[in-house]
């Protein structure tokens, strides 16, 4: 007989949020909220900023002073923090599940099948996470992926829960199908649920009793599949890690627009760097880039400029050094002066995994010992933070750098910004 499948998914509540306040506790009871890159736009909200109605999205510039009015903290974006804690949530998730599939950086799948008491389980999960790691989340157990997401929605809104709801029962799974509106179903967007309300689909029950044909033929087989696993029946499979990505690109705003082609180059290093750190991460080898530059598309007071570049490496690869000299002549092609750049960008193509190609006999050999030398860097910048070991180019204080003026330390990857503790 075979063994019903039975997922979990576990997220984190506000997780850039909740991040800040486990290494600040003053933070616990006050509301907060997370800005973007430059210290553009609101990307996070404590449970208690968006009872103060503070927008998702909603323009720094714009809401500085109601938020300072209404003692909301606002943190610039530390990623990363936000990277590190990620890993220890996934780690003791890793721990306590037969397999665990990372779905972003504040979420995962666990695979709970044969497990005798799944919400148990999901509870020792909870309390695990908020004892050595000080994350909150919310817990979500069902026999389809789409109902799990939806028992993790159910968990996090009625407190009666516990943040812990298991909706492997069918008598349940009805009962909060009839309850939860169509929009709150894993892969049903705004567009989606204001067309799906024209055929008088609301909630989450509508949506698993329509006829399945119709909604193939109105909205692709995608909703069908959706309906489908609403009705119990999983057509989302598990995977143990996410399939490695087909292209890899780094790209930040730079703090303060740039005019001279030095700066940018440094940019363009640091951003090499951690593109081809991603690389290595998924095992994979790349054969094409490309590099991109370009002004504030909305500028106001300047010409305004975009260009990129593609080009071809001698033979693919993982070495930074290899990526990073050929990504500088692009540079040097699209680069024009006199004109104030707010970007650059670099975009890894063509990825293989390693193994997976045949050598090409008249292509450059490797540099001797480039492979273990790239792994131990990856080592070094793992376990003492990253950017420990960098390209020389890469000043320690850039003047491109991401404008970030409410950061917090680095509490948990930087030594010299580690909490500490008055006798």
């Amino acid at each position: 007989m075979t063994t019903a499948r039975v997922f979990v998914l576990i997220d984190c509540n506000s997780f850039y949020c909740s991040c800040e306040r486990i290494c600040q506790p003053a933070l616990k009871r006050r509301p907060v909220v997370v800005l973007s890159n430059n210290d553009g736009c609101v990307i996070a909200r404590s449970a208690e900023a968006k009872a103060l109605g503070i927008g998702m999205g909603a323009a720094y510039y714009k809401v500085r002073d109601e938020i300072r009015r209404q003692g909301v903290v606002a943190c610039s974006s530390n990623y990363t923090l936000y990277a590190d804690i990620s890993n220890r949530v996934m780690r003791v998730m890793a721990e306590m599940l037969p397999g665990i599939e990372v779905y972003s950086i504040d979420e995962a799948w666990g695979d709970m099948t044969g497990v005798t008491n799944p919400a148990e389980l999901g509870r020792s999960i909870r309390e695990r996470l908020a004892r050595e790691i000080g994350m909150p989340v919310g817990v979500g157990i069902s026999s389809t992926k789409t109902l799990a997401k939806l028992a993790n929605w159910a968990a996090k809104r009625w407190r009666g829960t516990g943040g812990v709801l298991d909706l492997t029962d069918p008598v349940r799974q009805e009962k909060l199908l009839r309850l939860a509106p169509v929009s709150e179903v894993w892969g049903v967007g705004h567009r989606s649920a204001a067309k799906l309300a024209a055929l008088n689909i609301s909630t989450a029950w509508d949506l698993s009793q329509f006829d399945v044909g119709t909604l193939r033929k109105t909205f692709g087989i995608t909703m069908e599949r959706t309906a489908r696993e609403l009705r119990g029946v999983s057509c989302i499979g598990f995977h143990h890690g996410p399939p490695p990505k087909e292209a890899i690109c780094s790209s930040k705003m730079f703090g303060v627009r740039q005019t001279e082609l030095p700066p940018i180059r440094e940019a363009l290093a640091a951003y090499v760097s951690r593109a081809a750190e991603k690389l290595r991460t998924q095992a994979s080898l790349c054969s094409t880039i490309q590099v991109g530059l370009q002004t504030q598309l909305a500028e106001l007071d300047g010409p305004r400029y975009a260009n990129a570049v593609t080009l071809a490496l001698p033979a693919p690869t993982d070495d930074t050094r290899e990526i990073l000299a050929l990504a500088q002549r692009g540079l040097s092609q699209i680069y024009r002066p006199g004109y104030r750049f707010s970007k650059c960008s670099i975009l890894l193509m063509d990825l293989s995994q390693r193994g997976e190609l045949t050598p090409d006999l008249f292509a450059p050999k490797p540099r001797p010992g480039s492979e273990r030398l790239m792994e131990v860097v990856d080592q070094i910048n793992k376990r003492e933070g990253r950017g420990m070991v960098h390209i020389g180019r890469v000043p320690a204080a850039p003047v491109w750098a991401m404008r970030r003026e409410m950061l917090s330390p680095r509490y948990t990857t930087r030594w010299d910004e580690v909490i500490g503790v008055r006798g």
